[in-house]
């Protein structure tokens, strides 16, 4: 996988941590909402993130409407959920050298800056 962001273009979230990378960044820029993710991303995410569940968001609204806080979800339902609806996908998600960066904390906000520089 080349050096990609993964996010959802209608995300204010998104769009500031863009905003913020190096001009010099080069990224290849993947709306799951206008491209959705397929197995074979998904599963490589996993590879470098070490867990579905760690790919997984658990602020979507979906996953309030669906009460999944209290089911016991494992590793297929969490693939599973990402792979049904972009929402469940945490974001963004870089993916840099080789390395995942998942969600939008200070902390990896600042890791992806380093990386990219």
């Amino acid at each position: 996988m080349k050096n990609t962001i993964f996010y959802l273009a209608s995300c204010s979230t998104c769009k500031k941590i863009i905003k913020s990378l190096p001009d010099t960044a080069e990224l290849i820029y993947h709306d799951i909402r206008q491209e959705p993710l397929t197995e074979e991303i998904v599963t490589e995410m996993k590879s470098l993130a070490g867990s579905y569940e760690a790919l997984f968001s658990k602020r979507a609204q979906l996953y309030k409407e669906r009460d999944l806080k209290n089911k016991t979800l494992t590793e297929e339902d969490y693939k599973a959920l990402i792979l049904e609806h972009y929402t469940f996908l945490s974001r963004p998600v870089f993916v840099i050298d080789g390395k995942i960066y998942i969600g939008n904390s200070q902390k990896v906000v600042n890791e992806v800056i380093e990386a990219l520089r």
